[in-house]
């Protein structure tokens, strides 16, 4: 039986136009690829979102590779900026560009088509799990945690997990991911008193306020980083009031904070200390606030071991580069893996992720299935 072409199936899957949450049909051609080569398939949907659930070899085995993965892409922007159809999957040049075609429908094509020729070429002792939700790129409420729940509530378990997100800053192979930061965004409503602005002390300014808790929040020097991560940051990301006027001090105004954290905190530390904040303004002022939180993950790190030595190995053998060991960018759903089984992150040079003529080099993605291809037979060896 003939190899599965990543291109070609990364093709097929860029064709299907999922802008979260919508699938299109991304997930039923994994389904019937991965179906036809033996694996046993579950839908493991929740709250309107696809969730594919995919395993080879028996189930509770105590050696199981996991990959994790996403189908569905952000949205295009102006779709009159792009000079490539944005779900045509075009190829010109040795590049394919299209919508996902980097984040990361490659990455899915690649890591499917590893497996499957893998379980078709040397059947290993031991199970080979994919999770590929349709829920990445949104809130992810309903994506990988409802394959994670799926699992727990029928005895499925990952040994190991590795989550194929782009990961490459410049150059293919030279960046794998061990863990990720926290992330949280924090809203600050401050209500003052309304009043004429040639008469201050008649009124209760909120702006002087909240200005002054943003300076206090954001010149603090939150840590220095630690071994794994990066300094942690806080970002000031809006302040509105809604005023018209300029002779009004208004009753009413608002921000947002953004913070990414390393392992020295949590979010219920950090947000301790904005309360912590907010009391004394409230007090230094006489304003009254609202606050309301939303974390998007907690830090978190897989110590370097057998599994990031197994990947850099794979990658060193695959393309002569060792990947640098980093906790750097935004969130992905390692931070819900992480509480299943290790997990670490690979994939491609992601320099066009979420831009208009996204796109990816042909002979990377084949690249990438050659990287995953040697880490199956290596774990399994």
């Amino acid at each position: 039986m003939a190899a599965v072409d990543p291109v070609e199936l990364t093709a097929d899957l860029v064709r299907c136009a999922s802008v979260t949450p919508a699938d299109e049909g991304a997930l039923d051609i994994l389904h019937d690829l991965l179906s036809d080569a033996g694996f046993d398939c579950a839908w493991a949907d929740r709250g309107g979102i696809r969730n594919l659930f995919a395993r080879w070899g028996a189930a509770g085995h105590a050696k199981t590779f996991g990959f994790n993965g996403h189908t569905d892409v952000v949205p295009l922007g102006d779709a009159a900026d792009w000079s490539m159809p944005p779900f045509g999957a075009e190829v010109k040049d040795g590049v394919m560009y299209g919508r996902g075609t980097t984040d990361m429908k490659s990455g899915v094509a690649a890591f499917a088509a590893a497996a499957v020729d893998f379980v078709r070429d040397t059947p290993p002792d031991g199970a080979i799990i994919l999770a590929i939700t349709g829920d990445e790129e949104g809130d992810a409420v309903d994506g990988t945690r409802a394959l994670l729940d799926h699992m727990d509530s029928h005895q499925e378990r990952m040994s190991v997990c590795l989550v194929g997100e782009p990961t490459c800053p410049e150059t293919m192979g030279d960046m794998m991911k061990i863990g990720r930061r926290g992330s949280m965004s924090t809203w600050i409503k401050v209500t003052g008193k309304q009043g004429h602005s040639a008469y201050p002390h008649r009124a209760i300014n909120p702006l002087t306020a909240l200005v002054r808790l943003l300076d206090r929040l954001a010149s603090r020097e939150l840590d220095q980083g630690s071994e794994f991560f990066d300094p942690s940051t806080l970002a000031v990301v809006t302040v509105d009031t809604g005023n018209p006027a300029t002779n009004v001090i208004p009753a009413m105004a608002a921000a947002t904070v953004n913070i990414r954290f390393n392992d020295l905190h949590s979010s219920t530390s950090l947000s301790e200390w904005i309360a912590d904040e907010i009391t004394k303004i409230e007090t230094e002022f006489g304003v009254k606030t609202e606050l309301k939180t939303k974390v998007s993950g907690e830090s978190f790190i897989t110590p370097p071991g057998p599994l990031s030595d197994l990947v850099i190995a794979s990658v060193k053998a695959e393309t002569g580069v060792t990947p640098q060991l980093s906790t750097t960018g935004g969130t992905s759903d390692a931070r819900f893996v992480k509480s299943h089984c290790p997990v670490v992150e690979f994939g491609l040079v992601g320099q066009s992720m979420h831009q208009v003529d996204e796109h990816v080099e042909v002979a990377h993605i084949k690249q990438l299935k050659s990287i995953y291809t040697r880490i199956l037979i290596d774990y399994f060896a």
